[in-house]
């Protein structure tokens, strides 16, 4: 058995037998259960946020028994965080996954499902319900197309007392209804509203809709399980893996795909993903926010920490919840005589303390620099923590307090500290200063009047930082190219930032775009091909896709482009395009031949030693474009000139898929998706073929499997399943009929459950379809047949 760590957030995890086949069906391995559960963690945290997990485990694949699994292991790691629950008969230490961390180390250990309650930890106590959820189980002879129309109409009886429903399917037979509660309920009062709706559902319609347990009562209805809000009982959490014959998943769903009922299906691993990427997380509005948890916030600083201990093995404090911020002035100096003697500067911000090791210990007079490494936050409680760590433990040998006691901090950013000690030993003002990594100098410096002094990382005299100009505006009549060269010149110049690798690509929220102005907000074209992060690194060059998989192989076209950068260590995000003959970006082409594809550039995240990922977009684009003067082989598109309505009237004549709107003071927030980068699509056509269709017992055919004509090559693009009248739909079929052939005419691969159901044809029938996007799968997103 092979095994790797891998690190994931700043904790790493030893993954083993990644290539042992969890799901024999499709031959699904552990490997791609992590990378599922990995990538997507920013959409899955957030629905179980605060709850305690319940897993179910297949350690030895799905055609083999499971178990459920609520306490935690005492081998389970330290970091993860964890409650205790007082049962009626014994109590349960769950964990509560905070971070990609804790789902990547679920997945190893074959934990395939992830079940929550409705509820939300209050403190170390049981909290009230955050939501709703009823459970549409089909009886015999019902199926999907029955739940969805259940579940317009709980939808309906939701919205007259004010309340929002949100679908889900949920991997198995039916479907699940999430609705968030807008007020707190008593421990029983979200079971008594559950049930409420429930019930009268099944007076309204006693022929499909049942509220009864009794499996008997079930034949040809939709039992609305109402009981699953019982505190007491978890539910599937959306997102989670099935442990099915095929890797399906809790997905959420749009409304739209519950209204076109007969093409409604359960979906797979990969699907999901590929929705995700391209829309984002459909329940975003489900459940609140948690600090630090998935894309709500910053990560648990702790959690490095956490990992690097063994609470049961080291007398080290590790507290099991998220820091609470505190009063920011209190340090303490341990001298720590580990396998090398050095001394720990721990100072309080922020709930934790940040650390540094001064080998030499901190400096005496004003001419020394002493060499200090940042090393992971450690807890509050390390204030006054003394005593022998174990031999073998992280950090061992004895520790005692040197120093302690208030600082006050003139300036604290991510390269430069200046604090006052106000202690025992350490007085006066001192500097620690960011080289290169984690590497820092410390520095014991002059006295300086207090009026001179800026306060807490402010500049002086209201200036901008790095003499930057506000709004990306010209210094004093400066010409504006020269500007961005100077800023492009300083940024070589620094050479300070350790470069970055597999930096995530800033995502954009859904918006309207039309109302903005171009007083506060630039416009781009929003193109429609692959993303890409870019790296080059002493003459190397590295493709990542948005999750970070390296695809440089992929794109031969943009990997000689990417050359012309070799003379630069920089870091570009942009786009892997394919352009057809009227120069419009095209996805289809791009999944027919991505040899063809092109860069787009429209970010600059790191050049020359310098990240500027903290610059304001307006001095980022300045940076790009003077780099594109530089390097004829760099596309940079232009901006597009005038207010959103104008973007998007100018985009739509051009058949663009639509445009992105950013803040000209935003920062570059890897991995998020910001409030201050707005996109809105366009509704495009696109010519396609019809190679298929997929059997449907209830009308002519459930959908129209479809492609693109590329050269002489069929390229499968998907399915559409909508936009039929009932004569339309009669007569395609009476044409299909007659060009049934065997083999699939498709040039590409389709899934396995894309080719279920499907009878193949030759494909002679053409057509038109209305869509918003594709998916990186290469898939039309929202097809609706046209013509």
């Amino acid at each position: 058995m092979t095994s790797r760590r891998q690190d994931f957030g700043g904790v790493e995890i030893e993954l083993s037998n990644l290539d042992k086949v969890l799901y024999p069906e499709t031959g699904t391995t552990k490997g791609e259960v992590v990378a599922y559960y990995s990538a997507i963690s920013a959409a899955l945290l957030p629905h179980i946020a605060g709850r305690p997990v319940t897993r179910k485990r297949w350690p030895n694949g799905v055609d083999a028994p499971a178990f459920f699994e609520k306490n935690l292991a005492a081998h389970a790691p330290a970091w993860l965080t964890r409650h205790t629950v007082d049962h009626s008969s014994r109590k349960a230490t769950y964990p509560v996954l905070d971070s990609e961390a804790g789902l990547v180390w679920i997945g190893q250990q074959a934990s395939l499902e992830i079940h929550v309650p409705q509820w939300r930890f209050d403190g170390a106590a049981i909290g009230a319900a955050t939501r709703l959820v009823f459970d549409l189980d089909p009886g015999p002879g019902a199926g999907l197309a029955e739940c969805a129309t259940v579940a317009l109409a709980v939808r309906e009886m939701v919205a007259g007392i004010g309340l929002r429903a949100f679908p889900v399917t949920s991997g198995s037979k039916g479907m699940h209804l999430y609705v968030p509660l807008t007020q707190r309920l008593s421990p029983g009062g979200a079971s008594t509203v559950a049930k409420q709706v429930a019930t009268n559902l099944e007076r309204l319609h006693p022929d499909l809709v049942t509220a009864t347990m009794a499996k008997s009562a079930r034949d040809g209805k939709i039992f609305l399980d109402w009981s699953q809000n019982n505190p007491s009982k978890t539910t599937i959490a959306p997102y989670s893996l099935r442990g099915r014959a095929q890797p399906s998943v809790a997905a959420p769903r749009d409304w739209s795909e519950i209204e076109d009922r007969d093409s409604l299906r359960q979906l797979l691993f990969d699907e999901v993903i590929a929705r995700f990427e391209a829309e984002g997380d459909l329940l975003a509005e489900l459940d609140p926010a948690l600090p630090g948890v998935g894309g709500g916030g910053q990560p648990d600083p702790l959690t490095k920490y956490r990992s690097m201990r063994d609470g049961t093995r080291t007398p080290e404090p590790v507290p099991s919840g998220r820091p609470v911020p505190g009063a920011n002035n209190r340090y303490v100096v341990q001298e720590h005589h580990a396998r090398r003697l050095h001394w720990d500067v721990r100072l309080e911000r922020d709930g934790v303390l940040v650390c540094w090791a001064v080998p030499k210990g901190p400096p005496e007079s004003t001419r020394q620099n002493r060499l200090a490494v940042h090393t992971e936050d450690h807890p509050l409680e390390y204030l006054d923590f003394h005593g022998e760590i174990p031999k073998g433990q992280y950090g061992g040998g004895r520790m005692t307090i040197w120093d302690s006691g208030t600082y006050e901090a003139e300036k604290w950013r991510d390269d430069e500290v200046i604090v006052v000690f106000h202690g025992e030993r350490l007085t006066g003002r001192y500097a620690l200063i960011r080289t290169e990594g984690d590497q820092w100098l410390m520095h014991l410096m002059r006295a300086q009047p207090a009026s001179a002094q800026p306060r807490d990382g402010q500049p002086r005299d209201g200036q901008p930082r790095d003499g930057q100009p506000r709004d990306g505006q010209p210094r004093d009549g400066q010409p504006r190219d020269e500007q961005a060269r100077q800023l492009a010149r300083s940024a070589a110049a620094r050479g300070t930032s350790k470069f970055p690798r597999a930096i995530a690509p800033m995502l954009a929220t859904a918006g309207e775009v039309a109302e903005l102005d171009a007083k506060q907000w630039a416009f781009e074209t929003k193109w429609d091909g692959f993303r890409l992060i870019v790296e080059v690194r002493s003459g190397a060059v590295t493709l990542r896709s948005r999750l970070g998989h390296v695809v440089t192989e992929r794109y031969p076209g943009v990997l000689a482009a990417a050359r012309a950068l070799a003379e630069h260590d920089v870091v570009l995000d942009g786009e892997a395009v394919v352009f057809d003959a009227h120069e419009v970006a095209d996805f289809a082409l791009l999944q027919a031949d991505p040899a063809r594809a092109v860069f787009v550039a429209f970010d600059v995240l790191y050049l020359d030693g310098t990240s500027l990922v903290r610059k304001k977009y307006a001095d980022r684009r300045m940076v790009l474009e003077a780099l594109a003067a530089k390097v004829p082989g760099l596309r940079v598109p232009p901006r597009l000139a005038g207010s959103g309505a104008d973007a998007l009237e100018y985009s739509r004549e051009r058949r663009w898929e639509g445009v992105v709107a950013k803040r000209k003071d935003s920062v570059y927030l890897p991995g998020k998706r910001g409030h201050s980068w707005l996109k809105q699509r366009n509704w495009r056509d696109q010519r396609v073929v019809i190679g298929g269709w997929r059997r449907s017992t209830a009308r002519e055919f459930k959908s129209l499997l479809v492609g693109v004509e590329y050269e002489d090559r069929l390229v499968y693009v998907g399915r559409v399943g909508t936009g039929f009248g009932a004569e339309r739909m009669r007569e395609l079929a009476v044409e299909l009929n007659k060009l049934v052939r065997k083999t699939s005419p498709f040039d590409n691969e389709l899934t396995a459950d894309e080719r279920a159901d499907a009878v193949w044809v030759t494909p002679k029938i053409a057509g038109t379809v209305r869509f918003m996007s594709w998916t990186e799968t290469g898939r039309l997103w929202h097809p609706i047949w046209s013509a």
